[in-house]
């Protein structure tokens, strides 16, 4: 098995490399577009700058690990990666890649490319990672497992894995908590949270909490700056959809021509649709939203700063499961 120090020094590089104007892997950037049209360069570029940046420094890497005892075996295994957001299944390898286990990966259709050429790439910098890694088509055999996927999708992977030491992932969303004295800098910060990725990750904002009488004509103002994402074929798709759907309904809906917003007390919204719902006590709604299953992170003053939704750091973890604490003690 590869020494800790190697490992370390891998990962390092890899993240230099994402950063790099390297020939190949901008083709590969480009392969990952024509394969999943709700990827396109800026998201691609947001994601390899997010993970580049919070997860494979050296020093981040370095003082992440010493909260933990890695395992001094290994064993195998399995990851079922996501496919919503380009390589959102990263950190699940980067976990076990850098804890020891040998991996076996099952990328989401849509979002092979990528995680296909960083593993190739390593492979040539260290033949040895071949014995640590692979991709494959069906998992089997494994030791224990991380399943990323839908609430739907979980159940079949509760059937799959569920006699084994595992991870299982459902739905989640994130929720901004506005107060009314949002400058315009907060409101730069929300809409990135907003329309990154289309709003399509589980760190996307998809519902605002408001006070009552909150006005939202300010907000909706200057989300119009951000009209460019209109022009994309499945975004602008999906708005034509739900504005049918509500006018057909009767539904109550603001608009600025590119998103709408509507009241719903439910977390999750479709792509171009944000939900909203008011309060009269913030702190019983920040209650409520830290003991929901259905809420990943909470946005605004006092929480995750607006715009940094889309940057975890190596101890985020996706559901708040340590992903880490469960690898070492296999």
């Amino acid at each position: 098995m590869l020494s800790l120090n190697t490992r370390i020094e891998l990962a390092d590089k890899l993240g230099k490399y994402m950063l790099s104007d390297n020939e190949s892997w901008g083709l590969a950037r480009e392969r990952a577009i024509m394969v999943n049209s709700w990827f396109i360069a800026e998201h691609i570029d947001i994601a390899i700058q997010n993970i580049a940046e919070q997860y494979l420094e050296k020093d981040k890497l370095e003082n992440w690990l010493s909260n933990y005892h890695l395992p001094a075996a290994s064993k195998t295994v399995g990851i079922v990666m996501a496919g919503n957001i380009p390589m959102v299944g990263f950190h699940d390898f980067l976990c076990g890649f850098i804890s020891g286990h040998k991996l076996v990966l099952k990328p989401s259709s849509k979002d092979t490319v990528l995680i296909t050429h960083l593993l190739e790439q390593l492979y040539d910098w260290e033949p040895a990672v071949r014995e640590q890694v692979k991709i494959a088509d069906i998992l089997k055999g494994c030791d224990a497992y991380i399943a990323t996927g839908s609430n739907n999708t979980a159940r079949y992977f509760e059937q799959y894995f569920g006699k084994y030491p595992n991870i299982i992932r459902k739905n989640r969303t994130s929720v901004a908590v506005l107060d009314g004295n949002e400058t315009e800098q907060d409101f730069e910060g929300l809409a990135k949270d907003v329309f990154t990725y289309f709003g399509l990750g589980c760190r996307n904002v998809s519902q605002l909490c408001v006070p009552e009488n909150y006005d939202f004509d300010p907000l909706l103002a200057f989300l119009e700056r951000y009209d460019s994402v209109i022009n994309h074929h499945k975004y602008k798709n999906n708005y034509d959809y739900y504005l049918a759907i509500y006018l057909l309904n009767k539904t109550p809906y603001r608009t600025n021509g590119t998103l709408l917003l509507t009241e719903n007390e439910v977390p999750f919204s479709p792509v171009s649709v944000l939900h909203y719902r008011r309060y009269n006590n913030v702190n019983t709604i920040v209650d409520e939203l830290n003991a929901s299953d259905s809420v990943q992170c909470i946005v605004g003053n006092g929480h995750i700063p607006f715009g940094d939704a889309q940057k975890p750091s190596l101890g985020n973890y996706a559901d708040n499961i340590d992903t880490m604490q469960f690898l070492s003690g296999l």
